[in-house]
């Protein structure tokens, strides 16, 4: 008679495991992350074409983890800076970015009014989308 899983000793069982648990928990993670940052992406430019047509950005960069893909994690935002959004409209502008998604956190910089630390360390790594 043939065994049954519940039959098998611990030694056995091993034989029917590919991924030992917490390398498969890893491959998971991992996994998880990837598809999150791909989703970020895929926001990211949505959210470009959105300040370009309904508010007259000029130029959208993605700054941050994001462009960084091996410091993105399961908790990173979204990080991304405008030019040419009129002053009166930039408050509306972080509105609709930040409710296209309840996923990520979006955080909207106004690169004429950010500091200047911030905007060379956006000028240098930022991704123009």
């Amino acid at each position: 008679m043939a065994k049954t899983a519940l039959d098998l000793t611990p030694e056995e069982r091993r034989k029917y495991r590919l991924v030992p648990a917490p390398e498969r928990q890893e491959i998971d993670r991992d996994r998880g992350v990837e598809l999150r940052w791909e989703e970020a992406w895929d926001l990211v430019k949505t959210a470009a074409g959105l300040l370009r047509k309904k508010f007259g950005a000029t130029r959208v960069a993605v700054f941050g983890s994001l462009v960084h893909e091996e410091g993105f994690g399961r908790w990173s935002d979204i990080d991304l800076a405008a030019w040419g959004i009129p002053p009166e409209q930039f408050y509306s502008a972080v509105a609709r970015v930040t409710s296209l998604s309840s996923s990520f956190k979006v955080d909207l910089v106004d690169i004429e009014e950010c500091r200047p630390t911030l905007r060379k360390l956006i000028e240098q790594e930022g991704i123009e989308i």
